[in-house]
């Protein structure tokens, strides 16, 4: 039934793209009437759409630089499809507001409307590439009511960096600047450090780029469900193998009297036909009274969900949306979609990450790490 759903999704998933494909086909054929030929035309525009389906496919038999800019160039053709279709769709219905009005915008408005929403299209992309390109630390300042064997500890969060085809060796260049700017006790990657196929990754061994900083204890991560769509079993291990502990539906102790319990992906059991433990039974083996920490890739839906019982939980998963609108639709799906939210008496913090899926855009949202302070109300010695 599972994979039926998934053949289902993604069927559904290459309707809209063809559709939306066909539609700016005859659109920019309007548009660059006169102005390119129609071989050209037809040449680049196949490309254009054939590049990001066409990467996905080559990455996985092969990864190569040539897999690398396909998919680079047909992330930004997502992009492209999503803000053009929303301007031209914007032109057409004022084009038929004017003629219900009475007045005709005159036989070259189609044609001059159509350029100028492919040329904001092309200035909004690349405005959200440059805004991808400076991520920020927001920091989160928490007290627990609860006792630990220290006043307080700094906890540098990062999720989706997505490292594969797209995101590579520069950007965590600059994740290591950025952890050792907030200088945390532990650091804990929240899912989605690779992106999928673990090839682009292994290639030129990129995380071998991330760098820790002096002073950190501990470095825990949980994996996301584009480890599981890359093969859980290549991509955990090669995780591993740079010294980053995977927390796979298991709790631990740390010194500090903290448990720390990470989970498997929601999206496990569809990948490996394993489903995760429930909440109950994995925080079954805390200390009463502890405080806890949950990581969870994933945050809790609108409709249900599972208590947390934990102190913080701690996700990522939607990018905010990465593109406005689509932070509208994380919204409606998540009880938290970004940001803090306290829900009886667990803190919720969701990230916008710090990588991007697809195209190298962000409108609407930013690239972020979490600079989270915890502070504990009494100091134990137990």
């Amino acid at each position: 039934m599972k994979k039926r759903n998934l053949v289902i999704f993604f069927s559904i998933v290459l309707i809209i793209y063809s559709v939306a494909n066909v539609f700016l086909y005859f659109k920019g054929l309007i548009a660059f009437e006169g102005i390119a030929g129609r071989a050209a035309y037809d040449i680049i525009y196949i490309f254009m759409a054939l590049s990001f389906l066409a990467g996905k496919i080559l990455e996985r038999v092969s990864s190569s630089i040539v897999a690398d800019i396909l998919n680079v160039t047909g992330g930004f053709w997502l992009a492209f499809i999503l803000y053009s279709t929303l301007f031209i769709l914007v032109a057409d219905l004022a084009r038929l507001l004017s003629g219900l009005a009475g007045a005709d915008p005159g036989p070259g408005f189609r044609q001059i409307s159509y350029l100028l929403s492919f040329s904001l299209s092309a200035l909004l992309i690349a405005a959200g590439f440059l805004n991808t390109l400076s991520p920020v630390i927001r920091r989160y300042d928490i007290s627990l009511d609860k006792k630990a064997h220290t006043s307080g500890i700094r906890i540098a969060a990062v999720s989706d960096v997505h490292l594969g085809s797209v995101v590579r060796r520069n950007s965590l260049r600059a994740l290591s600047r950025r952890l050792k700017e907030i200088s945390p006790d532990m650091i804990l990657f929240l899912g989605d450090l690779i992106d999928g196929e673990i090839g682009p990754v292994i290639r030129d061994d990129l995380l071998d780029s991330l760098k820790i900083p002096e002073g950190v204890k501990y470095v825990f991560a949980i994996a996301g469900n584009h480890e599981y769509i890359g093969g859980h079993n290549k991509t955990i291990p090669y995780i591993e193998s740079k010294g980053i502990r995977v927390l796979k539906d298991e709790i631990i102790s740390l010194e500090e009297g903290i448990e720390l319990a990470g989970r498997k992906d929601r999206d496990s059991e569809r990948f490996t036909g394993s489903g995760r433990k429930s909440l109950g039974e994995l925080l079954g083996g805390a200390h009463a009274g502890s405080p806890i920490i949950i990581l969870d890739h994933q945050p809790p839906y609108n409709s249900g969900g599972e208590n947390a019982d934990g102190d913080i939980v701690l996700s990522g998963h939607t990018h905010r949306g990465q593109m406005w609108p689509l932070n509208y639709l994380t919204g409606s799906l998540y009880k938290v979609s970004y940001g803090y939210k306290k829900i009886k008496n667990t803190h919720y913090i969701v990230s916008s990450g710090f990588g991007s899926w697809g195209p190298r855009v962000r409108l609407g949202s930013r690239s972020e790490l979490l600079d989270i302070r915890i502070s504990f109300n009494s100091v134990s010695s137990d």
